[in-house]
């Protein structure tokens, strides 16, 4: 077997299925566990406890997948307007903020889809291989592997970067075939430091420093408990995820919008109010988002954050009166921020 053509073939098939890049990375990443392990050392994960619990694993792709020797990086984007639109939805209080990644279709099951069709293709040129997919759904160190393969660089903010801007998702596969592997491109951040500038909380606390804990996207998505109050008037309208380190970077001026139809926006989430989405029951939570990477937060949370963005909207009945209708819900989060927001509103509780 040829395997640098090979190499160069993979490449072209990913990019025929609808992928932006392709890149092939070796598996050697102590040096990147190294950095895992400060950060995870100073407590700046939060209560994303399998950060930490898999930690090594994520450093080993041949422990994770039994013979892998080589990581096949693929990039999609996902941008589907304009990114100056976006100023407009955070400027106006009264609209829920919710990350373009988030307003399609589940970007697990797309992205794994595509990856599988590739892993068909090379199967059907090279012979069965051993391999496995993965799209942000295991212990995989995504934008190390991805930098390594030469498909971008990591950014101030810890995000992948590249001529193109962040506005992508990433997947791999561990496979058996020792492929060519590709370069790591140069570093273009420069002297540049708008990410860290613009961070509402200030989560990003230097270049290439980030404590999630401060984070607005993983306050509002993967952390459980309660959000720290001091943080709340810092969040905004965001309501699910954060991508104002992205809107100021320079290389997103570049950006390509998507095609895919699955990154389309569904259920208005491009102009939905606070009070719209705050007036969903369970049910409607249920339906409406199926088939969406918001779904996997629950309704709990959905409530916690959208009581936190109407605390933080201009005062008015219409406001009050949404909150008060779930001041005496069942769930002590829920009830928590609704109280918290209401007496913003100047209403005792």
């Amino acid at each position: 077997m040829d395997y640098a053509a090979l190499s160069s073939d993979i490449k072209q098939w990913g990019r025929d299925l609808g992928f932006q890049a392709v890149g092939i990375a070796d598996t050697e990443l102590s040096a990147a566990h190294d950095r895992l392990a400060e950060w995870l050392g100073l407590g700046w994960h939060g209560e994303m406890d399998y950060m930490a619990r898999h930690a090594q694993l994520r450093a080993r792709p041949a422990e994770l997948v039994a013979g892998t020797v080589r990581v096949i990086a693929c990039r999609m984007d996902y941008l589907v307007d304009a990114p100056g639109s976006i100023d407009e939805e955070l400027a106006d209080p009264a609209r829920a903020y919710v990350a373009r990644y988030a307003r399609g279709r589940d970007y697990h099951k797309v992205m794994r889809g595509r990856l599988q069709r590739l892993c068909d293709r090379i199967a059907a040129e090279a012979g069965e291989f051993g391999y496995r997919v993965f799209a942000d759904s295991a212990p995989v160190m995504e934008v190390e592997l991805a930098a390594r393969a030469g498909i971008g660089w990591r950014g101030k903010h810890t995000l992948l970067l590249d001529r193109e801007g962040s506005w992508f998702f990433l997947g791999e596969i561990y496979c058996n075939l020792p492929l060519a592997c590709d370069s790591e491109t140069q570093n273009h951040c420069g002297s540049c430091e708008r990410c860290i500038e613009v961070c509402p909380t200030r989560a990003i606390t230097g270049p290439y420093r980030l404590d999630a804990r401060r984070c607005i996207s993983y306050l509002t998505i993967e952390h459980k408990s309660a959000i720290p109050e001091e943080l709340r008037p810092l969040i905004g309208n965001r309501v699910y995820g954060c991508d104002d380190c992205q809107l100021v970077c320079p290389w997103n001026g570049f950006a390509r919008l998507s095609t895919e139809d699955d990154f389309r926006v569904r259920n208005g989430l491009d102009r939905a109010s606070l009070v719209e989405l705050f007036g969903w029951s369970e049910a409607e939570f249920d339906e409406r988002l199926r088939g969406s990477p918001i779904r996997r937060i629950g309704y709990e949370r959905w409530l916690r954050n959208l009581a936190v963005g109407l605390g933080n909207a201009p005062s008015s009945d219409e406001v009050r009166n949404a909150l008060k209708k779930h001041k005496d819900h069942s769930s002590p989060l829920v009830r928590e921020h609704v109280s918290w927001a209401l007496q913003r509103h100047g209403v005792a509780t």
